[in-house]
Protein backbone atom coordinates (compact mmCIF):
# COMPACT_ATOMS: atom_id res chain seq x y z
CA UNK A 1 0.00 0.00 0.00
CA UNK A 2 1.21 3.31 -0.96
CA UNK A 3 0.16 6.47 1.40
CA UNK A 4 1.14 9.82 1.04
CA UNK A 5 0.23 13.39 1.87
CA UNK A 6 0.25 16.42 -0.76
CA UNK A 7 2.71 18.17 1.64
CA UNK A 8 5.69 15.90 2.02
CA UNK A 9 5.01 15.50 -2.29
CA UNK A 10 5.52 19.33 -2.62
CA UNK A 11 8.48 19.68 0.08
CA UNK A 12 10.54 16.78 -2.36
CA UNK A 13 12.31 16.57 -5.51
CA UNK A 14 9.00 14.72 -6.44
CA UNK A 15 7.41 18.22 -6.99
CA UNK A 16 8.51 20.44 -10.08
CA UNK A 17 7.97 23.74 -10.86
CA UNK A 18 8.41 25.97 -13.95
CA UNK A 19 7.40 29.36 -14.69
CA UNK A 20 3.99 28.13 -15.99
CA UNK A 21 2.77 25.31 -13.52
CA UNK A 22 3.64 23.21 -10.60
CA UNK A 23 3.53 19.61 -10.69
CA UNK A 24 3.33 17.11 -7.56
CA UNK A 25 4.12 13.73 -8.57
CA UNK A 26 1.85 11.53 -6.08
CA UNK A 27 2.54 8.52 -7.86
CA UNK A 28 5.68 7.78 -10.56
CA UNK A 29 6.04 4.84 -13.01
CA UNK A 30 8.14 3.17 -10.48
CA UNK A 31 5.85 2.48 -8.39
CA UNK A 32 4.43 0.03 -10.80
CA UNK A 33 0.35 1.25 -11.03
CA UNK A 34 0.59 1.50 -14.40
CA UNK A 35 -0.38 5.34 -14.75
CA UNK A 36 1.19 8.16 -12.76
CA UNK A 37 -0.92 10.68 -10.83
CA UNK A 38 -0.29 14.30 -10.41
CA UNK A 39 -1.47 17.65 -8.32
CA UNK A 40 -0.95 20.29 -11.11
CA UNK A 41 -1.46 24.20 -10.76
CA UNK A 42 -1.42 25.82 -13.82
CA UNK A 43 -0.36 29.37 -12.77
CA UNK A 44 -3.00 32.36 -14.03
CA UNK A 45 -2.20 34.60 -17.48
CA UNK A 46 -0.09 31.78 -18.71
CA UNK A 47 -0.58 30.20 -21.97
CA UNK A 48 0.25 26.55 -21.96
CA UNK A 49 0.44 24.85 -25.12
CA UNK A 50 1.06 21.27 -25.47
CA UNK A 51 1.10 18.22 -27.30
CA UNK A 52 1.22 14.90 -25.59
CA UNK A 53 2.55 12.78 -28.38
CA UNK A 54 4.09 10.49 -26.21
CA UNK A 55 1.30 9.95 -23.42
CA UNK A 56 -2.48 10.06 -22.77
CA UNK A 57 -3.70 12.17 -19.83
CA UNK A 58 -7.07 12.73 -18.22
CA UNK A 59 -7.34 15.92 -16.20
CA UNK A 60 -10.15 16.56 -13.49
CA UNK A 61 -10.01 20.62 -12.55
CA UNK A 62 -10.43 20.61 -8.64
CA UNK A 63 -10.29 24.29 -8.47
CA UNK A 64 -9.98 27.60 -10.32
CA UNK A 65 -10.91 28.85 -14.01
CA UNK A 66 -10.31 29.12 -17.20
CA UNK A 67 -10.01 27.70 -20.95
CA UNK A 68 -8.81 25.05 -23.12
CA UNK A 69 -8.53 24.60 -26.77
CA UNK A 70 -8.48 22.06 -29.32
CA UNK A 71 -5.77 23.00 -31.95
CA UNK A 72 -7.40 20.29 -34.08
CA UNK A 73 -10.91 21.73 -34.15
CA UNK A 74 -10.06 25.42 -32.75
CA UNK A 75 -13.06 24.11 -30.18
CA UNK A 76 -12.77 26.32 -26.82
CA UNK A 77 -13.79 24.69 -23.56
CA UNK A 78 -14.40 26.20 -20.63
CA UNK A 79 -12.82 24.77 -17.22
CA UNK A 80 -14.04 24.89 -13.55
CA UNK A 81 -14.19 22.64 -10.73
CA UNK A 82 -15.77 19.59 -11.66
CA UNK A 83 -15.50 19.44 -15.54
CA UNK A 84 -12.31 16.72 -16.97
CA UNK A 85 -10.96 16.64 -20.05
CA UNK A 86 -9.11 13.43 -21.61
CA UNK A 87 -5.86 14.20 -24.38
CA UNK A 88 -7.31 10.25 -25.93
CA UNK A 89 -5.70 11.30 -29.37
CA UNK A 90 -2.68 12.85 -27.91
CA UNK A 91 -4.51 16.09 -28.68
CA UNK A 92 -2.73 19.37 -29.29
CA UNK A 93 -4.53 21.96 -27.08
CA UNK A 94 -3.83 24.99 -25.18
CA UNK A 95 -4.76 26.08 -21.44
CA UNK A 96 -5.24 29.44 -20.89
CA UNK A 97 -5.78 29.67 -17.13
CA UNK A 98 -7.95 32.58 -15.85
CA UNK A 99 -7.09 32.48 -12.03
CA UNK A 100 -4.96 29.54 -10.37
CA UNK A 101 -6.26 26.25 -11.43
CA UNK A 102 -5.55 23.67 -9.70
CA UNK A 103 -6.26 19.59 -11.05
CA UNK A 104 -6.06 15.88 -10.50
CA UNK A 105 -3.99 14.31 -13.64
CA UNK A 106 -3.22 10.62 -14.76
CA UNK A 107 -0.87 10.12 -17.47
CA UNK A 108 0.14 6.80 -19.59
CA UNK A 109 2.34 5.56 -19.82
CA UNK A 110 3.55 6.81 -16.36
CA UNK A 111 6.21 9.45 -16.30
CA UNK A 112 9.37 8.86 -14.10
CA UNK A 113 9.49 12.26 -12.12
CA UNK A 114 11.52 15.14 -13.62
CA UNK A 115 9.67 15.73 -16.85
CA UNK A 116 8.86 19.06 -17.86
CA UNK A 117 7.62 19.56 -21.32
CA UNK A 118 10.06 20.28 -24.64
CA UNK A 119 9.92 22.24 -27.44
CA UNK A 120 6.70 20.53 -28.86
CA UNK A 121 4.72 20.77 -25.68
CA UNK A 122 5.28 17.32 -24.95
CA UNK A 123 6.67 14.69 -22.26
CA UNK A 124 9.90 12.76 -23.68
CA UNK A 125 10.18 8.90 -22.60
CA UNK A 126 12.46 7.66 -20.91
CA UNK A 127 15.41 6.58 -23.44
CA UNK A 128 14.46 2.91 -23.00
CA UNK A 129 11.16 3.31 -24.14
CA UNK A 130 12.22 5.93 -26.87
CA UNK A 131 14.14 3.17 -28.31
CA UNK A 132 11.91 0.02 -27.66
CA UNK A 133 8.88 2.55 -29.52
CA UNK A 134 11.30 2.43 -32.75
Amino acid sequence: MIVRHLDVIRDSNRNVVTDDWESARMLLKDEGMGFSFHITTLYAGKELRMHYKNHLESVYVLQGEGTIEDLATGEIHDLRPGMLYALNEHDRHVVRPKTDIITACVFNPPVTGREVHDETGAYPLPEKELAESQ
